[in-house]
C-alpha cells in the first residue's frame, strides 16, 4: 500500500514537471517566431535571418536572398495583422508549431513552423503553408 502511494505521488510530480517543461518550451518557441515577426515588421531582414537555423542560413546565403523568398513566397508573415498560436507537436523527432495568421487583407493562413533547438536557442528550420479548413483547391 505504501509503495503504491509513493508511486502515485511520484507519477503526479513527474506529470507536473513534464507539463511545466512543455509550457516553457512552447513559450520559447513562440518567442522565437514572434521575434522574427517583429523583425519582419521593421523590415530588419538581417535580424529576421538570425532566427533561421544555420542550415537555412547556408541555403539562402544572405539576408537579401531570404528577404526575396519571404516577401514573394510568404507575404503573410512579412506583414501579419494577427498571429495565433495553435498546436505544438513532436513529429519524427522534430517540433512543429502550427500558427494561424490573418494578413492585412483579412485572409486567414495556416502555417507550420519546424523548430530546432540550437546552441543559440530555438530556431526556425522551415515553414510550410497548410491548407486552411474550408479552403478549396
Amino acid at each position: 500500500m505504501r509503495t503504491g502511494l509513493i508511486s502515485a505521488v511520484l507519477g503526479m510530480v513527474l506529470t507536473v514537471l513534464m507539463a511545466f517543461g512543455a509550457a516553457a518550451q512552447q513559450t520559447e518557441i513562440e518567442g522565437t517566431i514572434n521575434s522574427q515577426f517583429e523583425a519582419f515588421k521593421a523590415d530588419d531582414f538581417d535580424n529576421a535571418f538570425t532566427y533561421a537555423t544555420p542550415l537555412l542560413q547556408r541555403l539562402f546565403g544572405s539576408p537579401q536572398n531570404f528577404k526575396q523568398m519571404v516577401t514573394t513566397g510568404y507575404p503573410m508573415v512579412w506583414r501579419p495583422a494577427e498571429v495565433r498560436y495553435l498546436d505544438l507537436r513532436m513529429r519524427g523527432g522534430a517540433m512543429f508549431q502550427k500558427v494561424q495568421i490573418t494578413d492585412a487583407k483579412g485572409f486567414t493562413h495556416l502555417l507550420e513552423y519546424k523548430m530546432e533547438q540550437t546552441d543559440m536557442g530555438w530556431r526556425i528550420g522551415g515553414v510550410q503553408i497548410l491548407k486552411a479548413p474550408g479552403a478549396t483547391a
